[in-house]
């Protein structure tokens, strides 16, 4: 006989990867549970483990979609080509950088750093989402190289250098220590980008970090 229940709708995957976020930027994946992520999108734990097997490959997948969110709104800015190399460098440390204390992204990012240690799988997949940052910035460095605006140097090196220097940046942010704040951090990437990128003397207006954020 045919269960006579009506069977809810399986929710759509932004919908989980949203609810997850929310939750453990909130929480900490430390304290949420399958059945209360369930409880809030009205399915079951067994339901949420049959497509993500475990909390940390939810963690994962829930970074990866927020990344890619970001990712399309890097891509644009750096497409730009009405703003100069440096323009699209302020852009690109905006969009990398918290927005402040408590951004759900970040606290994804801190999640996964803390668990990476005990995991092969969380650190393939930390790669592969911080792979195109990095050569969104390598490319960017390489293209200011090539018109002038940057000079020579090794643009892989100069873009890890400065990734080193943003991540160290924006977990203070992303916690909330009381001496972190955005405009500081972004003003600190401006000035170690100037000195790793070095702006030539024909180039100083447009090196100047443009107001407000892209997007």
């Amino acid at each position: 006989m045919a269960d006579p229940r009506p069977r809810r709708p399986a929710r759509p995957r932004e919908e989980v990867f949203a609810t997850a976020r929310a939750a453990i930027a909130e929480h900490g994946l430390a304290k949420l549970t399958m059945a209360g992520l369930g409880k809030q999108l009205q399915m079951s734990a067994g339901h949420l483990l049959y497509y993500f097997g475990s909390k940390d490959q939810l963690l994962l997948e829930t970074l990866r979609w927020s990344e890619d969110q970001l990712g399309a709104r890097r891509r644009d800015a750096l497409a730009d080509h009405s703003l100069d190399p440096w323009q699209r460098l302020d852009a690109y440390l905006r969009l990398y950088l918290p927005e402040g204390a408590g951004d759900p992204r970040w606290i994804l990012w801190v999640e996964v750093w803390g668990r990476s240690p005990a995991s092969a799988e969380l650190r393939q997949g930390q790669q592969e989402i911080e792979a195109p940052w990095q050569a969104d910035l390598v490319a960017l460095i390489e293209e200011g190289t090539a018109t002038g605006h940057f000079t020579p140097g090794p643009a892989a090196d100069r873009a890890a250098q400065l990734r080193a220097l943003l991540d160290g940046l924006a977990v203070p942010l992303a916690i909330g220590l009381p001496d972190a704040h955005p405009p500081t951090a972004l003003t600190h990437a401006t000035t170690v980008a100037r000195i790793l990128l070095h702006t030539p003397a024909s180039h100083e207006k447009s090196a100047e970090p443009t107001s407000g954020a892209p997007g």
